[in-house]
């Protein structure tokens, strides 16, 4: 086991019920276009969209207990030159829980959205949680996304901290954690997401609004997300990503036990399969790149989407 596999991600995969991976919503985006609110016209859909600017399609997906307000920052960069459709999934930061598996429900849905939407190959951002569900999209229906981006998310995190742990064994492990998280009382749950979200992103304005949301998360639905991510690898599936795909790193947070290069080798073995994928790390951003760097990321992904 190396040294950076016992600590990338040591607060998200040692303690699975403290990573509560969520965002803040600035309601009003400053940019001179117009912006329209997408409504599910099916009740069970499992997500809400804000569609925001005009040209080429972007996705963009947020992480567990998120809204997608996370990309307040990334939105107002692109959309002058980009359509943005910003999700926000069932369960998380206030909206309405569905019954049902959210990880496929949401993959299923949204190239369900596409394919209603007329979106000819967007590009599609995901964060955490929602990097899960693109590369499960990317996988699943590979005729649907255009260019694929991945920020800081792994396709085994059951497996981070060791590697040799079979798609099986993770599958066989996630109900014990499932069964842990749901057995924390109300105050101890709460007191996990706020020392944990204080680990994954940098400025104390953010972690507050980051904490909110994951208030208003709803409990179920995020431990069952949480679990069902940690119990699914990936990593056998991956090369049929047809996508040109970026992933964008962390490492910042665990510097005093780890290195850049240390973490970076963590993302390289688990998407060798991926033939072409490009690897980022962000040189000073926690979890929540696009909040603690957001020069960097809009940089970063703006290159590689042109």
């Amino acid at each position: 086991m190396t040294t950076t596999s016992t600590s990338l991600f040591r607060r998200l995969a040692a303690g699975a019920h403290r990573a509560l991976c969520t965002g803040s919503w600035r309601l009003a985006i400053a940019v001179g276009i117009a912006t329209a609110i997408v409504s599910s016209a099916h009740a069970a859909t499992p997500f809400e969209v804000r569609v925001t600017g005009s040209g080429p399609d972007v996705l963009l997906i947020p992480g567990l207990a998120s809204s997608g307000a996370v990309w307040d920052d990334t939105v107002k960069a692109l959309a002058a030159t980009h359509r943005c459709h910003v999700f926000t999934l069932a369960g998380f930061a206030g909206v309405p829980a569905q019954p049902g598996p959210l990880l496929d429900d949401a993959d299923a849905a949204i190239a369900g959205y596409i394919e209603q939407q007329h979106l000819k190959a967007p590009v599609v951002v995901g964060h955490s949680l929602g990097g899960f569900i693109a590369l499960k999209l990317a996988i699943d229906h590979p005729a649907d996304v255009g260019k694929l981006v991945i920020v800081d998310a792994l396709p085994a995190l059951g497996a981070v901290r060791m590697d040799s742990l079979t798609p099986q064994q993770l599958h066989d492990f996630a109900p014990q954690m499932k069964a842990q998280m749901m057995a924390m009382d109300p105050a101890a749950y709460a007191a996990s997401q706020e020392k944990t979200v204080a680990g994954l992103v940098t400025a104390p304005a953010d972690v507050a609004r980051v904490q909110g949301w994951g208030k208003a998360s709803d409990r179920a639905a995020v431990i069952d997300a949480m679990s069902a991510m940690l119990g699914e690898d990936l990593r056998p599936r991956v090369a049929a990503i047809k996508a040109p795909t970026l992933v964008m790193g962390s490492w910042i947070a665990y510097k005093d036990v780890s290195t850049l290069e240390a973490s970076r080798a963590v993302y390289e073995r688990q998407y060798k399969p991926l033939a072409g994928v490009q690897i980022a790390m962000a040189p000073t951003a926690r979890h929540f790149i696009m909040l603690d760097d957001p020069a960097w990321f809009e940089a970063t992904l703006e290159t590689f989407i042109r």
